[in-house]
């Protein structure tokens, strides 16, 4: 599968807050063969790239050897390259090649820092849309996502209702709860109260906010897991002999098992810090969590009422971050603006992160949206496995509602 990876300048580029910086360039990946209808556009996650599927010899070079979504998207697979045009965009305030925090500012020849406008989700939909104007795409036979990327979606269907024919929100919701905003508050905190962020003038020779970024990392992975998954991944075990401790630890710990969650916790922590910017993170939280579909609206349903086209909304049981309930809410939203809609829920224990991990459970139901829309979507009502060739299609509960 050929990948084809650039970034493109979409020149002066004014955010929702007022500010504008005088160039944007958004790096993106394109598959496929794009023939006039069958444009999908992919939206990422919070920490992800541009890099959805495949491999390319530069792959080392945003820190991500593997692609993020590569058992769904690709030849023959959910979303087929031999079929759409497949496009995915890093969105601004990201590190992965995209204009952001780190980007130089043009006007003073230094890192932007927290000098670089505050961003939205809304920001992230217009830098796509006028990506696409200078790609010459006009208009997306599908837009999909996952967590956060969800939201991205959903904004499209509220932005730019005309453009897009279906929509996907995996894992996501029309805003967060109250408990992930307070964890996710945490989690800056972290990162600004490390002496070395320095107010986020952290760039050049001297020591980055690497501690503080890890916490907050941590803590995001916590979000991403279901109490059942870490009780399988993990239990009470100690880690192995050679596990290192990445932190300070207080001397009564010595007495202490060094746990397996713990040694998880800190080895994905380090190698993320390797690869992300702290300030970013801050930027990009910032968005997730004031993100609200019916702003400037009176209800999720009258910013939806635009769209004329059809959604899929899919959600996991074990998901406490992005919550089968607040699916139902958004699918309940979208029914009420009569759009044809469809929430798939997937019976799984592997919490928010179920959408990244779990492909043989996302890529059918997604695969038949996308090819007949919701009349298409594979439905089944009990407990037992679909009748279906392939024995990894897991079982699935899902509500059915085209209006």
């Amino acid at each position: 599968m050929e990948i084809e990876r650039d970034a493109v300048s979409i020149g002066e580029f004014e955010f929702e807050c007022g500010r504008s910086i005088p160039e944007l360039e958004v790096s993106y990946e394109a598959y496929g063969e794009f023939t006039g209808d069958n444009a999908v556009l992919v939206c990422h996650a919070l920490t992800g790239s541009a890099h959805v599927a495949g491999r390319h010899p530069d792959d080392e070079t945003d820190g991500q050897a593997r692609a993020w979504w590569d058992d769904i998207v690709g030849p023959g697979k959910a979303i087929d390259t031999r079929e759409y045009y497949v496009l995915c965009a890093n969105v601004p305030g990201s590190c992965y090649g995209t204009t952001g925090p780190e980007s130089t500012n043009p006007e003073t020849g230094e890192p932007y820092g927290t000098d670089f406008p505050a961003v939205t989700v809304t920001d992230w939909t217009d830098a796509q849309r006028q990506l696409l104007d200078e790609l010459g795409i006009p208009h997306l036979h599908a837009v999909v996502g996952g967590s956060v990327g969800g939201m991205n979606v959903i904004e499209w269907a509220k932005q730019h209702p005309d453009h897009v024919e279906r929509i996907a929100p995996i894992a996501a919701a029309a805003r967060l709860d109250v408990q992930c905003l307070a964890m996710d508050a945490i989690a800056r905190r972290a990162i600004t109260t490390d002496d070395d962020w320095q107010g986020g003038d952290y760039y050049g020779e001297g020591p980055k906010p690497t501690d503080g970024l890890a916490l907050a990392r941590q803590i995001g992975h916590v979000m991403y897991l279901s109490k059942a998954s870490m009780e399988q991944k993990f239990g009470r075990r100690a880690a192995g002999r050679d596990a290192a401790r990445s932190f300070p630890t207080d001397p009564a710990a010595g007495f202490f098992p060094y746990r397996d969650v713990e040694s998880y916790l800190d080895y994905n922590a380090e190698s993320f810090v390797e690869r992300f910017d702290a300030n970013s993170y801050l930027y990009l939280t910032r968005a997730m969590d004031n993100y609200d579909l019916a702003a400037g609206f009176e209800s999720d349903e009258d910013a939806l009422a635009a769209f004329d086209g059809e959604a899929l909304v899919m959600s996991f049981t074990g998901d406490w971050h992005f919550t089968p309930a607040q699916a139902e809410e958004l699918a309940d939203a979208l029914r009420e603006a009569d759009v044809a809609a469809a929430h798939h829920l997937v019976d799984s224990d592997h919490g928010h992160d179920a959408f990244l991990v779990e492909p043989e459970s996302v890529g059918p139901p997604l695969a038949d949206f996308l090819a007949d829309g919701v009349e298409g979507t594979a439905v089944t009502d009990t407990d037992e496995p679909p009748e279906d060739d392939d024995p990894s299609f897991a079982p699935v509960h899902t509500s059915l509602f085209s209006d």
